[in-house]
Formats: C-alpha cells, structure tokens, sequence
C-alpha cells in the first residue's frame, strides 16, 4: 500500500496554480504596467520626422504682404532717434491697408494694427494728416497703450485678431514699450526670449509683427551690430531693417532669409 504522506505530497506538487481574485482575474495589486501598449502615446517622447517623410511633406510658401519686402514673420526695424522710423512704419501701416504700391512694390491689401506707444492720438493724427492728407481707411487701426510681453499682450493681440481676422501686420513701436523688466532683461537670454515669444505668437496666426528698435551710437564693422541690445534680438528674429541717413538720403537695408537689398 502507497505511503498517504507521499501520495499527498505528489498532489500539492501537479495540483494547478489556482487563480488570484474573482473570475480569475489578477489582483490590482499584482498589476504591473511593464508593458505598454503601442498605440499609448508618451508625452515625453519627442516628435520626429524620417528624411523620407521631409521630403515628402509639402509646406506652403509664406504668402508675401509686400513682394519681396516684407512677409510673415518677426522682424526689427532699428534706427537713431528722430531717423524717421515712425514715418516709416506708418507709411508701411498705411500702404498695406489700402493696398497701394509702395516703392514699386507690389501690396497685398489687409488690416494692420499699429501700436504707437509712444505716441498720443493728437500726435498721431497730425502725422497721418501730413503724410496722407484726408485719405483715410477703416482697416488700419491705432493703439498707443498696451500691455506687456508676458503680462497682457499676446492675450490682447488674440482679441484684435479674432475681431479682425484678415489682419496681417501688428507694428510695435517701440519693443522697449512692450519689454518685462526684469535683471536679466538686456542679457543675451532675456533678448533671445523676448523676441521668441513674439515670434512663437506671429508664426501661430501667420502674421508680421514689426518690432521698432533703436541703435547704438558707437559705430560698427558689421551694420546690424549697431542695434542695441545683445545679438540675441536679431538672432531668434527673422529679419531687420536697418535705417540709417547717409548723404541726406535715407538708406533702408533688409535681411531676409539670407536676401539683402537696400
């Protein structure tokens, strides 16, 4: 006769393992997330294009304001006191709104919104009377107050722009009107991430935002060395214009995706 104790033993050793919770299903505490499904996208991974993919996709051109002047973007127009940057903006302003060539230069019509911060309307009025005489328009629009980057702004551009959607160029003038003071503020990082923001905010609605600078006094080798403030403005910018006066004339220099003109 076969020893019992052994005969028990054999049986806890074949028996199967019985499963854990009702209906056979694990315990929450024994499941583990060591398997992740592949359609689970993680948040953290970064996003990635093939070569093959590149090629592949096709990126419309930006759609000129003025042809081959001026485009969507951030840009600085930088110059000396009194140069004459703000009768140059405003004939941008007023060029683009009315859809008039300027300086040969094909316009493409559309609305603008001009923040003249350093300027009151009676200012204002009397310059665009000089310069246009009583030929007005409803789609260039004035500000000469307004909140800060960071603070205010981009919420109160976003109104405008819903209010006004076929708006494609914001000046603001001037950059130091719109600045956050802080310590760091004229440091390379605090330059580079004033203007990326702005730029962050004109690539999102795919408009121009025209950023009036000044330069510096001291002379340089490099012309675009002379706007002051680190380099870190005109590097995160897509572009500048330069304004200068040489000879009684006054010079209008433009980088552009690598094209110069003056």
């Amino acid at each position: 006769m076969p020893d019992q104790r052994n005969m028990l033993d054999q049986t806890k050793m074949t028996a199967p393992i019985p499963a854990v919770g009702a209906a056979g299903e694990q315990s929450e505490n024994n499941k583990t997330n060591d398997i992740i499904p592949k359609d689970r996208k993680n948040n953290n991974s970064l996003h990635t294009l093939s070569m093959t993919e590149l090629y592949d996709t096709t990126y419309p051109p930006k759609a000129a304001i003025i042809d081959g002047l001026l485009y969507p973007g951030t840009y600085l127009l930088a110059g000396a006191p009194k140069v004459g940057k703000s009768f140059l903006v405003a004939q941008l302003a007023y060029h683009i709104s009315t859809g008039q060539a300027l300086w040969d230069y094909p316009v493409h019509k559309s609305t603008v919104l001009y923040l003249a911060l350093e300027d009151d309307y009676k200012r204002l009025q009397d310059r665009m009377f000089r310069m246009f005489g009583v030929d007005c328009t409803e789609e260039l629009h004035f500000a000469t107050c307004a909140k800060q980057i960071g603070n205010g702004l981009e919420d109160q551009l976003e109104l405008f722009l819903k209010e006004h959607p076929d708006t494609r160029l914001v000046i603001v003038d001037t950059l130091q009107k719109v600045r956050e003071v802080s310590g760091d503020a004229y440091s390379y990082s605090g330059d580079y991430e004033i203007v990326g923001k702005l730029k962050q905010f004109a690539d999102k609605y795919g408009i121009c935002l025209l950023l009036v600078h000044h330069t510096r006094k001291q002379p340089a080798n490099d012309k675009f060395e002379m706007i002051s403030g680190t380099t870190g403005l005109l590097g995160c910018a897509d572009g500048a214009f330069l304004l200068q006066k040489e000879r009684g004339a006054s010079l209008i220099i433009t980088v552009d995706n690598g094209i110069s003109a003056a």
